[in-house]
């Protein structure tokens, strides 16, 4: 095996990244271990932070400020903007702090450095899938019916993950050499949380707003989920998809080829 510097801006080899699979899920599985290890709870936690955070809204805007929440209870309609957030943020976080995160591993042997925020965001995708088990319950505890639309829920998820690891990937490079990220990044994603329809809809923003707002990648991806898991009559539009794929790509396109060429001195740095 011959080791050669990278060119400095140059899009990750896909074959060594998929020889490094194995890698991969042994820090999937590692990642997994240590956050659950000495807990009372264990995985239990992933069920209930959602699930009291969802009440705790559900009280305050649902009760108390009557958001609008397009004909189905608050509660359920939250929860349906939270569990896309909640894999969003978490993966994002575990992305940018995965090189900081492995130091020693970074500083002493080589692999494809990729493999750090693709696992750090596949772990979060288990925790997003224990979350969800309370979700048919709450379907039926409520009455709401999905629609066939329930079968595009997957592509959402996984436009979610995308999206997390497409900004991990500038987060993590920058993290390495700033460690101000990591302060940055809890009050960056609160401000976006309320920037997305997460507690509320996008029918209650004014029409004028909705094609900037559409500009926030997240939109339509809330949007979407929420139709697609509520059987909702109307999803996102047209123009929100569009504009959301295009700057999905375009992030995530800059994240590759950025992380690419601040791979060359990342165990100068970490």
């Amino acid at each position: 095996m011959v080791i050669e510097p990278t060119a400095a801006w140059a899009l990750p080899d896909l074959r060594e990244l998929w020889g490094a699979r194995d890698l991969l899920g042994f820090f999937i599985w590692r990642d997994l271990k240590v956050r659950y290890r000495q807990t009372a709870l264990g995985v239990a936690w992933v069920v209930l932070q959602p699930l009291s955070t969802v009440v705790v809204l559900t009280v305050v805007f649902g009760r108390l400020l009557r958001v609008p929440s397009e004909g189905i209870p608050y509660l359920p309609f939250a929860f349906a903007g939270l569990l896309p957030w909640n894999l969003f943020a978490g993966a994002l976080n575990r992305c940018a702090s995965s090189l900081v995160g492995n130091a020693q591993l970074v500083g002493k042997v080589y692999f494809p450095r990729l493999v750090l925020p693709l696992a750090g965001s596949a772990a979060h995708l288990i925790d997003f899938a224990v979350g969800f088990a309370p979700w048919p319950l709450l379907l039926l505890a409520y009455g709401v019916v999905p629609g066939p639309a329930l079968l595009l829920l997957p592509l959402f998820v996984l436009w979610t993950l995308v999206l997390a690891v497409a900004c991990g990937l500038w987060l993590a490079a920058l993290n390495a050499r700033y460690r101000d990220v990591s302060h940055l990044l809890p009050v960056a994603l609160q401000l976006w949380m309320y920037a997305t329809p997460v507690v509320y809809g996008s029918s209650v923003l004014p029409p004028a707003w909705r094609p900037l707002l559409a500009l926030n990648p997240m939109v339509a991806v809330i949007d979407g989920f929420r139709w697609a898991a509520l059987g909702l009559e109307t999803g996102p539009s047209l123009f929100a998809l569009g504009a959301s794929l295009f700057v999905t790509a375009a992030i995530l396109a800059g994240g590759l080829v950025f992380f690419r060429s601040a791979e060359r001195t990342l165990a100068d740095l970490v």
